[in-house]
């Protein structure tokens, strides 16, 4: 059994996957048809175009375009509900066991639907997903940057009620260059002291200063992308002695020209360099690629081993923000694996 087949087998976890950013390109195309949302083509070949990064990426805005029209399609309860079932059952077809689907509420109330509307159909599909398809999954709610600290900090009190009922983080997305980790102190702030659990996107765009200011100032737990970290000694040494996972999207950091190439990515570094590296998506349908692809590009380019790819599928869970049950159950579940594939 070669490497690729083994990873097909083993049960996985996904810790960085936006939900506005992995929607079934054919969904996006009968939503935007049903809806009269006008779309540059008529053919679903060529459509796939206008949602998807095929091939190079010229620029971080060639990509964020990309988000246009799916944020478009996902102003109804029920388009909302179809695209999160719809997702978890592309990824139970990977063995992804558990994932953290992450989103920004309030991108999605621009036809009438309340945030906690929006919030409790993404929560309503995680449930009835798992039922159906047996995937256990929870959500991060993210705060986005530009839209300043009080939308922030609104968006904390909105998803305190869903605290442990589906919500488990709040997360910092969006332009880092020009909003830097103070800005949004006091949402933090709050989230922590309400019990949320944290992660940020930081060192995403080369600012590497981003990462410790993410994790001291406002309570990160995990580290989005922390591509940057490598720009300085301190950062890696700092990540190493807190033990602070860094969820790793090597696709996305290609198209967004955070690397030049898979092969340059500082992934395989930071795993021989003792950080706590976890395998992640960012955006399935944007970045063109899935789970399986993502380790593929380790195996082929970064030259991950097997033991590299059982350590960071661990990482995975043990990185997670699930509960101590569906720990438990990750966790037996890929002894468990390991056992039939003879490798424990």
């Amino acid at each position: 059994m070669n490497l690729m087949e083994i990873v097909k087998a083993l049960p996985k976890t996904e810790l960085h996957c936006h939900l506005d950013g992995s929607i079934r390109p054919e969904t996006i195309f009968d939503i935007a048809e049903k809806e009269n949302i006008e779309i540059p083509t008529k053919g679903l070949l060529e459509f796939e175009k206008c949602v998807k990064i095929l091939g190079d990426c010229n620029s971080l805005k060639e990509y964020l375009d990309k988000f246009d029209l799916p944020i478009k399609v996902m102003q109804k309860h029920e388009h909302i509900y179809r695209i999160t079932c719809e997702l978890l059952e592309d990824l139970s077809k990977q063995n992804v066991r558990y994932i953290e689907i992450r989103f920004a509420p309030f991108f999605h109330t621009k036809q009438g639907m309340s945030a906690e509307e929006v919030i409790e159909t993404v929560l309503k599909g995680m449930k009835d997903s798992k039922k159906k398809y047996g995937i256990m999954s929870n959500l991060i709610v993210c705060a986005m940057r530009h839209e300043g600290s009080e939308t922030s900090k609104q968006l904390v009190e909105i998803s305190k009620r869903y605290l442990n009922r589906g919500i488990v983080a709040v997360d910092l997305a969006g332009n880092e260059h020009d909003f830097p980790p103070e800005l949004h102190k006091e949402a933090f702030d709050l989230a922590n002291s309400y019990g949320f659990h944290c992660t940020i996107h930081a060192g995403e765009t080369g600012i590497h200063e981003n990462i410790i200011k993410s994790i001291e100032l406002l309570h990160a737990e995990r580290i989005g992308h922390g591509v940057y970290a490598f720009k300085d000694e301190n950062t890696v040494k700092y990540l190493k002695d807190k033990k602070i996972p860094l969820e790793v999207c090597i696709t996305s950091n290609v198209n967004t020209k955070a690397v030049k190439s898979y092969n340059e990515h500082p992934v395989k570094n930071y795993l021989n360099e003792g950080l706590v590296v976890t395998i992640n998506t960012d955006n399935i349908t944007v970045s063109n690629v899935s789970i399986i692809d993502e380790y593929n590009y380790l195996i082929e380019e970064q030259g991950f081993t097997l033991q590299d790819i059982l350590k960071v599928i661990k990482n995975g869970i043990e990185a997670s923000f699930a509960s101590k049950e569906e720990k438990v159950i990750l966790i037996k579940e890929y002894e468990d694996a390991l056992r039939k594939l003879k490798l424990a």
